[in-house]
């Protein structure tokens, strides 16, 4: 699994496909004070960015793929979110 929880830290590690998004969401429904870090991650399906769209978790790290860190990293950067 290329999502693993270290305390309150959620770790992206690999490549986090499709299914790894169901298993993001348990980590992250409820846990404000988890911390995502990305720094290992190689590629991220589209449902695993959706999570992280949704539950807006703080980030750390950076991915060293340049469309991930480029690209995707902004648009989590500048989520919506009603308050």
């Amino acid at each position: 699994m290329t999502t693993q929880l270290d305390g309150d830290v959620i770790r992206l590690e690999g490549d986090c496909l499709v299914e790894e998004a169901e298993h993001l969401a348990a980590l992250l429904d409820g846990q404000t004070e988890r911390v995502v870090d990305l720094s290992a991650c190689r590629q991220m399906h589209g449902a695993v960015l959706q999570a992280l769209l949704w539950y807006g978790p703080t980030l750390r790290g950076a991915p060293a793929d340049p469309f991930l860190r480029e690209w995707r990293l902004p648009s989590l950067e500048m989520r919506w979110r009603e308050d």
